[in-house]
C-alpha cells in the first residue's frame, strides 16, 4: 500500500469487531507515528494506549455516567460556539447522512442519544489511544498533534486496522484525568478507537463528501 492508497482508505469507522489487537502492534504504530512534522521539534504529544481490562473498566465507567446523565466541564470547545456556513452545514449534513445509514429518523431523539453514547464505548473497539498536551502549548502545537494523529491513522490502515478519532472525550476530562493519570500540567486533547472494522455495521457504509476545490484551493502563479 502506498501513501495515496492509505489516505483514500482512511475514514472514521464506527463499528468494530471485538477481536483483540496485538499490544506490540499498537506500541509499534505509536512509535512510528512520532516521525510527524513538528515545529521546533517540540514533539508536544503524549500518548496513552488503553486495552484489555482497563478498557473494559473505562467502558463500564462511562456507561454508568451516561446512564445517570453526569456531565463535566469540557476541556475545550470542540466546535466554535458561533459556527457558521459552510462549516455548520457540513457538520449537519454528515450527521444526517450517518443517521440515514442507521435508519434513525430525525424525531427519534432517544435513539440518536443512544447512538451518540456509543462513542464512549469506542464503537466496540478493543483498544484506544489517548492524546494529551502540555497546557502551555498553543495552536501551532495543536496542529502538531493533528499531524501525529494523521500519521497514526494512516499507519493503522497499512496494518489492516481501522480507527475513529474522537474529540468527544474532551467532554469528560475529570474522568479521564485520574484514569489516565494525566499530570496537572497536561490537558486531554482526544481519544482514538482502534481495531478491526466490522464490515457489516451499517454506520460503516457512510462515505463523507469533500468540498469542491473552488471553495478552498487557490493557485497563484
Amino acid at each position: 500500500m502506498d501513501v495515496t492508497e492509505a489516505i483514500a482508505a482512511r475514514r472514521s469507522v464506527r463499528g468494530f469487531l471485538d477481536t483483540p489487537v496485538d499490544p506490540n502492534l499498537l506500541h509499534d504504530l505509536a512509535i512510528k507515528a512520532s516521525r510527524a512534522a513538528t515545529g521546533g521539534n517540540l514533539q508536544p504529544w503524549h500518548i496513552a494506549i488503553v486495552q484489555g481490562e482497563p478498557m473494559t473498566r473505562l467502558k463500564a465507567t462511562m456507561a454508568e455516567k451516561l446512564a445517570t446523565g453526569a456531565t463535566e466541564q469540557p476541556a475545550y470547545d470542540i466546535y466554535p460556539k458561533d459556527l457558521t456556513a459552510p462549516y455548520r452545514d457540513r457538520r449537519f449534513a454528515v450527521g444526517e447522512a450517518m443517521y440515514a445509514e442507521l435508519g434513525i429518523p430525525r424525531d427519534d431523539k432517544a435513539a440518536r442519544r443512544d447512538w451518540f453514547a456509543r462513542n464512549f464505548a469506542f464503537f466496540g473497539a478493543p483498544a484506544a489511544y489517548f492524546c494529551t498536551v502540555d497546557r502551555r502549548m498553543g495552536p501551532p502545537q495543536w496542529s502538531d498533534l493533528g499531524m501525529y494523529l494523521q500519521n497514526l491513522m494512516l499507519l493503522a490502515v497499512e496494518a489492516g486496522l481501522a480507527t475513529c478519532p474522537q474529540e468527544c472525550w474532551a467532554m469528560y476530562p475529570d474522568t479521564l484525568g485520574p484514569f489516565l493519570a494525566i499530570p496537572e500540567d497536561q490537558m486531554l486533547f482526544c481519544g482514538m478507537a482502534i481495531g478491526y472494522e466490522d464490515k457489516d455495521a451499517p454506520a460503516n457504509r457512510l462515505r463523507t463528501e469533500r468540498a469542491d476545490t473552488s471553495e478552498w484551493l487557490t493557485t497563484i502563479g
